[in-house]
């Protein structure tokens, strides 16, 4: 059950990347110097996505401690 552990690491990977990259979307949107609203509108983009890989993230950690617990 090793290779459940690798796969849910690389799946943990592939969230953290998306994590990464709402960090420095927003980031460089707040050093663009927009306006609110138009700021307001880079975070309704981002926010589905941020969600979505923090739950992969989950997901992978999920597998990670089941192929820890199957070892």
């Amino acid at each position: 059950m090793e290779w459940l552990i690798w796969v849910g690491a690389a799946v943990s990977l592939f969230g953290l990347g998306g994590l990464l990259y709402c960090i420095k979307r927003v980031w460089s949107a707040r050093k663009a110097g927009l306006s609110d609203d138009e700021l307001k509108d880079v975070l309704r983009q981002v926010v589905p996505i941020n969600t979505g890989a923090l739950f992969i993230s989950i997901l992978g950690l999920m597998v990670v401690v089941i192929g820890i617990a199957f070892s």
